[in-house]
Formats: C-alpha cells, sequence, structure tokens
C-alpha cells in the first residue's frame, strides 16, 4: 500500500505542475514538455503574484508614478498656502509699523519690532527711506489682498485660476529683494550691520521672501497642474 501511496503522490504532483502522466517513467522520455510547462507554471505564478500585490495596495501599476508626483506637488501647495496665511499677519502687524503710525500699535507689538531691529540691526525697519516705504505700499495695496485668495487656493489645489496672479506676485515680488539685497550687502550704515556676518543674519531675514516667490514661479510655470494646454486642447476637441 505504502508503495503505491508514494507513487500515487508523484503522480499527482507531475500533474499539478503540468506534467504528462508517463512522463519521467522512460529514458528522458516527455522531459522537454514537462520543464517547458514548469517554467510557463512558474512564470505564471509570478505574475499571479505581482499582479495581487498591485492590486492589494489598490493603486494600478501605471498610474503609481503619476500619483507619487501629485503627491509631492500636493505637499509643495499645502506649504504655499501655509506661506501666504502666515504672511497676513506679517504684513498687518510688523511691516506696516515702517509704513504708519507706531501709535496705532499696542506697546507689545512695538516691542517686538523694536526688540528685532535691535537684534539683528535692521536699518530698513529702523529709519525706512522712501523707496523702502514704496515696496511697503505696495505691499498693502496689492499684495495683501491676494493673500488669502492664494491660500485658499493652494489649500484646495490645482486651481489653475491663481496661475497668472501668482505669476505675477512672485516676480514683483523678487524685484523688490533684488534692491533690498544689494541695499543691505553694499551700503554703508551708521545705524545697522557693520560686519559682513551681520549683514548676512540680516539678509536670512528676507531671503524666504525671494527664495520662495521663485519656487512659486517655477511651479507655476512648469508644473502641468497648473498648466493651460489641458483647456487649450478640451477646446479644440
Amino acid at each position: 500500500m505504502a508503495p503505491r501511496a508514494i507513487q500515487r503522490g508523484r503522480h499527482d504532483w507531475r500533474e499539478a505542475l503540468g506534467a504528462e502522466p508517463g512522463a519521467g517513467r522512460g529514458r528522458g522520455r516527455g522531459v522537454p514538455a514537462a520543464s517547458a510547462r514548469r517554467s510557463n507554471t512558474l512564470a505564471s505564478f509570478v505574475s499571479r503574484c505581482a499582479w495581487l500585490f498591485r492590486s492589494s495596495s489598490g493603486i494600478p501599476a501605471g498610474i503609481q508614478g503619476t500619483m507619487g508626483a501629485r503627491g509631492g506637488a500636493r505637499a509643495l501647495e499645502y506649504l504655499l498656502g501655509l506661506y501666504f496665511v502666515m504672511h497676513v499677519p506679517i504684513t498687518l502687524l510688523f511691516d506696516m509699523q515702517a509704513l504708519v503710525s507706531a501709535d496705532l500699535y499696542p506697546t507689545e507689538l512695538t516691542d517686538m519690532l523694536k526688540w528685532y531691529v535691535q537684534a539683528f540691526k535692521d536699518p530698513l525697519m529702523l529709519k525706512p527711506p522712501s523707496w523702502f516705504k514704496s515696496f511697503l505700499f505696495c505691499e498693502l495695496v496689492f499684495q495683501l489682498p491676494f493673500f488669502p485668495f492664494a491660500a485658499y487656493a493652494f489649500f484646495k489645489g490645482s486651481c489653475k485660476w491663481i496661475r497668472i496672479p501668482a505669476i505675477i506676485y512672485s516676480v514683483h515680488t523678487m524685484t523688490t529683494l533684488i534692491p533690498i539685497g544689494a541695499h543691505i550687502l553694499f551700503e554703508n550704515f551708521a545705524q545697522g550691520p557693520g560686519t559682513f556676518q551681520e549683514r548676512l543674519n540680516l539678509l536670512s531675514i528676507y531671503a524666504p521672501y525671494f527664495f520662495i516667490p521663485l519656487i512659486l514661479l517655477f511651479f507655476m510655470l512648469w508644473s502641468p497642474h497648473y498648466s493651460t494646454e489641458e483647456k487649450r486642447k478640451r477646446k479644440t476637441r
């Protein structure tokens, strides 16, 4: 009984791999066909495992790269939205102190501005020149109304109507930061940064308002999520 059971087990095992029942009994008879069928069975098994792995994640293999790129763009949109949200109180509570009378602000805010001026030796906020006040005026009149709309658009994501206003904002802001940076680096101040390290420390406060708009500009120009080509294709159809 035992030998028959063993033979029957071998027979069932060969049939599971796709071999013929009589394969292996003769001298090499049926071996090529069995080897080919084993290879096909193994390849089918591997492909089915890969399909199950992709299906378990719920993401088709063809769009995994696209979703990864979209995830990175979404993270950048959240960062830009947070930037514009934080810009509102900075503009109203601190930047405007150099443009309007300090009597309009509580003592706590004016003391914070005095601490900043002393810590970073910022002559632009201590005694703002006329050209710097013109930048602050543009920030109040043109940029401040734009901040809530930009924050809403980037938190929502893929709002193509924000593309042109964001490009205008980024170019305008970067343009104003060029004379500010040159003034900090090369001007001889009676009251302000004296050493090169102090100038770099002060420049590091203004640098984000150049590089973040620069990132925003590149994002609006080259991101497919804000491209107008898709709209044009739909109109032509």
